[in-house]
């Protein structure tokens, strides 16, 4: 699965949302400043081409929708990120967030607590 970049990937985020969309709907969904139309067809394009979306030929439009789940996404990226900055260990980029303060204690004991009960 080929990486996304950050315009793809707020592209994706819309399209997971949505389920099915059209371009309006794909554009309706971004923050504002909305990039022009244009923009977000392009990206729509890679995305198609990068096996990301579907594309179904409804008349003279097109709608889109998801090949590619966002859990499937997620995964493959916390995975890359934990591969490429933490030699694979989850546990080293969990000891980094910690070191960061960018997880709280409460939150720490939350994952335990559904680590323990998947367990179960």
């Amino acid at each position: 699965m080929k990486p996304l970049t950050k315009a793809e990937e707020q592209i994706m985020q819309s399209i997971w949302n949505l389920g099915t969309a059209f371009l309006k709907d794909i554009l309706e969904a971004q923050p504002e400043p909305k990039p022009h139309n244009n923009t977000v067809a392009t990206i729509v394009k890679i995305l198609v081409d990068k096996g990301f979306v579907g594309v179904k030929q409804m008349g003279r439009v097109h709608q889109y929708f998801p090949l590619v789940s966002k859990e499937k996404y997620s995964s493959k990226s916390i995975r890359s990120l934990v591969d490429g900055y933490f030699e694979g260990s989850f546990s080293e980029a969990v000891s980094f967030m910690v070191k960061q303060k960018d997880i709280s204690v409460k939150e720490l004991e939350l994952l335990l607590r559904e680590i323990k009960n998947q367990k179960k």
